[in-house]
């Protein structure tokens, strides 16, 4: 406790308290009443974009890196294949893509049309999820790899001489220990993927970035809706850092 009381963390510390002191008082605020559930609405949409993305990207990143890491060659060049397009491409340019590509191809489809699916498939947000997942499980994807291949070899082999079930291998000695070692480099990428989460404000899906822009528009101020906006992400970044150091203490390495 006395490391945090030095003379230069308290200078840093008190420069910061009179910037957002002075924020407070010389900025203009009173437009944040009237603009208060539409930021509710989108500070909602960034969070579950963020949260679904997340999770299916993750969930698409493990047969990835389990395929490049030990699969044989004709699943583990197309899982090669697809992290490569993936990381060298922007994640702009692949919203772009699924909107405009298949949102123009879709509707040749009389029969999609006239489904139940239609009402969904005519919207932005599936697009915007589908580029978010697809990019994170690109990502990912290369990380597990190298999480699987950094399990050493002898436990494996160890476990197959005792005559344990390959999936009993991989569930509870395999993919356990490689999930633990990229717990904090999941964190950072999960950071990364909330501010990625903007670049879907570009088909009109209204997440919090677009409602300040919107704000900018409207009333024509600029640095009150994205100051706000900056504070907005560093707390939801905080949190998920606090989540993944959280977890990184809580989940333990399972073996047989």
């Amino acid at each position: 406790m006395t490391r945090f009381w030095q003379p230069h963390r308290l200078f840093l510390l008190a420069i910061g308290a009179a910037l957002v002191i002075w924020c407070l008082y010389a900025l203009r605020w009173d437009w944040v009443d009237d603009y208060a559930w539409e930021m509710a609405g989108g500070i909602w949409r960034t969070i579950w974009l963020l949260v679904l993305s997340a999770g299916i990207g993750m969930a698409l990143a493990i047969p990835l890196g389990l395929a490049q890491a030990s699969g044989p060659w004709y699943l583990a060049c197309p899982a090669q294949v697809f992290c490569t397009v993936i990381r060298g491409t922007p994640l702009l340019l692949q919203i772009w893509l699924l909107y405009y590509g298949l949102g123009t191809l879709f509707p040749q489809f009389p029969w999609l049309r006239q489904s139940d699916l239609w009402p969904v498939l005519r919207q932005a947000w599936p697009y915007a999820l589908l580029a978010l997942s697809l990019s994170f499980a690109g990502y990912e994807g290369e990380v597990m790899r190298g999480a699987f291949k950094s399990v050493p070899r002898g436990q494996l082999e160890a476990a197959k001489a005792m005559g344990v079930p390959r999936f009993t291998l991989f569930r509870r000695i395999w993919l356990p220990q490689a999930v633990h070692q990229v717990l904090p480099t999941l964190g950072g990428e999960t950071v990364l993927q909330l501010k990625a989460t903007p670049l879907v404000a570009t088909i009109t899906v209204v997440e919090i970035y677009e409602v300040a822009s919107q704000v900018r528009r409207e009333l024509l101020i600029v640095y009150e809706p994205l100051l706000l906006l900056a504070v907005v992400y560093m707390i939801i970044a905080g949190l998920i850092v606090l989540m993944f150091r959280w977890l990184e203490n809580r989940v333990p390495v399972k073996t047989v």
